[in-house]
């Protein structure tokens, strides 16, 4: 099962220890960034199911950043800042983040947070109309739970590899180009090409495929792109 990650954007050392220390201790992976172009780095290549984002950094403010990753991502946003005026709470959350919170705060705030907005990113997929599992011929990807499952055992991928089977099977049976994957998985900022993809598809393809040479789940179609087994 994949762990949850949580992208932390707070330049402040004591307090960036403090979050990573409770999220990395409650279940969740923790990956941190000290200023705003690190962590829109951060946030397109590590593509994290969370961002906890302070505003006060000491390159650029954190609303820019804000801003930035609502251009490309719906990740869930939760502010976490020492500015309490109402006013600033208000231009934040119309700015695109899910929750704020002030400093100084608890750790088990800080949890019932994190829970919170990834219940309802959970919950906005179900809306979509978009399935939580994906089930074929002896492969199973529990979205919820981040599960895959080859004949009933456990398939262990790193975070890219299940971002892209995940991506793959929530389209099954639709042709995904190259540069669509590239966009979605490593962001629009992200310097990839063709080849990284083709790399972490190979080992998808080992860790899922009886026959690789064959592949049952996952078809390329040359020179465009890969499209999943449909349903």
């Amino acid at each position: 099962m994949s762990k949850p990650t949580l992208l932390i954007i707070e330049d402040e050392k004591n307090i960036g220890n403090y979050m990573e220390t409770i999220v990395a201790s409650n279940g969740y992976k923790a990956v941190r960034a000290t200023g705003g172009l690190s962590g829109l780095s951060m946030c397109t290549s590590h593509r994290p199911d969370l961002v906890l984002l302070d505003l006060g950094l000491p390159d650029i403010d954190g609303m820019e950043v804000l801003k930035r990753i609502r251009e490309f991502s719906s990740v869930p946003v939760i502010v976490i800042s020492a500015r309490t005026q109402e006013k600033e709470k208000v231009e934040a959350l119309d700015a695109g983040a899910d929750d704020y919170v002030t400093k100084p705060f608890g750790s088990e705030e800080l949890l019932a947070r994190i829970r919170t907005a990834l219940r309802h990113s959970a919950q906005a997929v179900v809306r979509s109309g978009n399935p939580l599992v994906y089930s074929c011929d002896g492969l199973t990807i529990d979205f919820d739970k981040r599960l895959v499952m080859r004949e009933g055992k456990s398939v262990h991928l790193t975070q890219i590899e299940y971002r892209l089977v995940s991506l793959l099977a929530r389209n099954a049976g639709k042709v995904l180009t190259y540069d669509f994957i590239l966009k979605e998985i490593w962001g629009p900022y992200a310097d990839t090409d063709n080849q990284i993809l083709r790399v972490n598809m190979a080992n998808i393809r080992r860790k899922l495929e009886e026959n690789p040479a064959e592949p049952h789940y996952i078809f390329t179609e040359i020179g465009v792109g890969y499209r999943m087994r449909e349903l």
